[in-house]
This record gives structure tokens, C-alpha cells and sequence, in this order.
């Protein structure tokens, strides 16, 4: 395949921005504690100068994120899109052997495929197109070999995702990622798509708004924002106490609510498993172990817990023989049901061994940043993911094995 070039687009159509850093090489700089003040300084003054404003702007947001500025962030990132909504990311060569289109939507590093993470230094070229409404006129044509929906599922998103398949068909492209089956990914839909898989069980969510909230009897249940992320405003509710004590803590209007599962193993622990589906096949991403039921990777204590990190490393090294072998019935049915090219999983075991669905989007953050020296089973695992996303790609484009 042609290399990207000037001749490839049409006449007026938009030319990509290149990111000078791009948000996988930010965000590890980011995890290894790294001072950002130098590559923000460096941005900055590219921005002042006009040289790649647009591009300088985009890892401005990013940085802004990654130093906890949420707000400065967005300002930046709209700042950006005002330029321009083509980025082009440093993840390959001169003369990629894909070229990809991210469908993506404005938002947070959780508001999109981590595509960056699974591409970084491999020969697929990404960019991302950042969708709204009426930019038809200044897509690029004939400069991919296929698209990818990138926006997660949320009712922000719910305008990109309708707006997607119908730019991918302007453009005569493959699309990965059906748009029409990541809506149902919400939470309040989501157990609708698994009604007779065996060994699964999928909690259902209502969506509720502060009233109805207030009005509600059956405890405990977990609550949260609608469109909140990693923990934004996630508490079990055990009582009507707890229940005023949250809702005159929170000035949102709409809410999630889902009934408590006690999903600890036999030791007393919570278990909570990461787990990613290319192509259909189910791969192991993360595994994270607490005494608490609100499980996030670092709020778990495995960097502490020598034992704790021997026990994901298990479960890693023989994912394929053991969790996916003996689970087989619950994720074929996860795989088949949601339907997607590449989506993302959270999930806990039962003692009675049944799998516990907690969130399914094609948003959850996937990456190999961990330090190998306390996480050596990590990488060689992740390079299986993105190998085998990078093969994904490479068989719908029409590449050769």
C-alpha cells in the first residue's frame, strides 16, 4: 500500500494534524512520575508560535488531564478542535502497512478506544476524527484503508455514534465496530442483550432521576451519575440514610441504580477482572484484588502485594487453559451477543462460579505501562493484545498474513 502523501487527498479536504507527542507516550511519561512541566513549556510555546497550533493545543489537553485539570483540559481540547479536527498520531513509520480513521468523539482519555495504547510503534498509521455534525465536506477520501468507531458509549456520544456508519460510507470504507451495537452498551440496556446466557449474570441497571431515586426501597444498590466514569460518584447505597446522605452530596439530575452483588470469593477477597474481546476471542487484561467491592487497578494494592501480583501473573499466564476454558459458556455468549470487532469487559467470578457482568464499551482503557520490574508478566501478555488487534486490522484491510 501507498504511503500517506498529498495526492491521496482531494482538493480542500482537511490534512491531520501530527501530534508532537500523542496521549500514549504522554500517559506514560505521566505513570512513571515524570515532570510534564518541560513538555507542556515546549507545547506551549509551539502554540504561541503557531507552528502545529491545533496539534500543540490537543497534547496541551492531555497534559492538563493527566495533571488532574479537568476543566483546562476541556478548554484546551475545544480550543484545539476550533482549528481543526484531524490528529495524526506518532504510532508508525513513513510507510504504514494500514491506515486507519478513529471515529472519535471530543471527551476524556476514557471517552474513546485506547487506540494510541494498542498501536504505539507498530505499522498501523492512526488518525482520529474528532465528529460533529456537517464536516462531511472536509473528510479526507481515499486515504484509509478502513475506519473504527472510537467513541464509547454515552448519551454525549450518542450523536457521533448516529453520525459514523454514515461518514464511513461517504468515504467507501470498512467499518469496525457497528455503531448500531455500541449503543446498547449502556448501562440501563445492557442486561436486555444476555437474557439466556448460561453461566452469566448481568444485573440489571434502571436510570432514575433524583425523585424517583429518593423514592427508592430496595437496598443496598449501587448508584452513580449517568455518563460518570472511573468512580465519578459511585457509592452502594445500603439504606435510606445513606440514600439522602448521597443524593445531598451530588447536584446531578440523572442517575444509574443497580442492585448490589456480593461477588467475594471463598477467601473474603473482591476479585475484578479486565478482559478484551478481538474478533470474538476473550484476552486478559488486567486482574485486580481488594477487601473492598469498589475495585479499581490502583486502589487495589498490587504493587504492595507480592502475593497479590503472583496471582494476576497466574491468571495471565494461563488465561487461555483456565478463566476462558472454564468460563467458556458466559463469554462465547458476551461475544456473541454484543456482536463488535473490539470491546472490553469488567467482570467478577461468583462461588458458584458464574461470571458477573459489570460494564461492557469499547472505551476501557488497555496498555502496558506497568513497570516491568514488578510487573514482568505484563507486557508479554499485552503484546498478545495488541498483536492481535494489529492482525485484526491487517486481515480487514486486506493485508496479507
Amino acid at each position: 500500500m501507498a504511503p500517506f502523501g498529498a495526492e491521496d487527498r482531494l482538493p480542500g479536504t482537511a490534512v491531520p494534524a501530527v501530534l508532537p507527542y500523542g496521549t500514549a507516550r504522554l500517559a506514560k511519561l505521566a505513570f512513571e512520575g515524570a515532570d510534564l512541566k518541560p513538555a507542556w513549556r515546549t507545547l506551549y510555546d509551539r502554540f504561541v508560535a503557531g507552528t502545529e497550533e491545533s496539534a500543540s493545543l490537543m497534547d496541551l489537553a492531555t497534559i492538563e488531564q493527566l495533571c488532574g485539570n479537568e476543566a483546562a483540559a476541556l478548554t484546551c481540547q475545544r480550543a484545539a478542535l476550533e482549528r481543526g479536527s484531524l490528529f495524526r498520531s506518532p504510532t508508525a513509520g513513513a510507510v504504514p502497512s494500514v491506515r486507519l480513521l478513529a471515529l472519535a468523539a471530543p471527551g476524556d482519555i476514557g471517552t474513546n478506544t485506547p487506540l494510541e495504547f494498542m498501536l504505539e510503534g507498530t505499522d498501523v498509521a492512526l488518525d482520529t476524527l474528532y465528529v460533529s455534525p456537517g464536516q462531511d465536506a472536509l473528510l479526507p477520501r481515499g486515504a484509509y484503508d478502513l475506519a473504527i468507531v472510537a467513541a464509547g458509549e454515552s448519551d454525549a456520544n450518542r450523536p457521533v455514534l448516529a453520525a459514523a456508519a454514515r461518514i464511513a460510507a461517504t468515504l467507501g470504507l470498512p467499518l469496525l465496530n457497528d455503531p448500531t451495537r455500541v449503543t446498547p452498551l449502556a448501562r440501563d440496556s445492557l442486561a436486555s442483550l444476555f437474557g439466556n446466557v448460561p453461566s452469566l449474570v448481568v444485573p440489571p441497571t434502571r436510570r432514575l432521576g433524583r425523585d424517583p431515586l429518593a423514592r427508592a426501597d430496595e437496598f443496598p444498590f449501587i448508584a452513580r451519575p449517568v455518563d460518570s466514569h472511573a468512580g465519578r460518584g459511585l457509592a452502594r447505597i445500603d439504606d435510606r440514610g445513606a440514600l439522602e446522605t448521597y443524593l445531598g452530596s451530588r447536584a446531578e439530575t440523572s442517575f444509574f441504580a443497580t442492585p448490589f452483588i456480593d461477588y467475594r470469593s471463598t477467601d473474603g477477597l473482591f476479585r475484578k477482572y479486565r478482559i478484551a474481546f478481538i474478533d470474538g476471542r476473550p484476552f486478559a487484561c488486567h486482574m485486580a484484588i481488594a477487601d473492598q467491592w469498589m475495585i479499581y487497578y490502583l486502589n487495589a494494592g498490587m504493587r504492595e502485594s507480592a502475593e497479590k501480583r503472583a496471582e494476576e501473573a497466574r491468571f495471565m499466564r494461563d488465561f487461555d487453559t483456565d478463566f476462558a476454558r472454564r468460563h467458556e459458556a458466559a463469554l462465547a455468549g458476551i461475544a456473541r451477543r454484543i456482536g463488535l470487532d473490539y470491546f472490553a469487559i469488567d467482570c467478577g467470578v461468583l462461588p458458584d462460579g458464574r461470571v458477573v457482568l459489570f460494564e461492557a464499551d469499547i472505551a476501557m482503557i488497555v496498555h502496558a505501562m506497568d513497570p516491568p520490574d514488578l510487573f514482568p508478566y505484563k507486557a508479554p501478555q499485552m503484546r498478545k493484545v495488541f498483536d492481535a488487534f494489529r492482525a485484526m486490522l491487517r486481515a480487514r484491510a486486506g493485508c496479507a498474513p
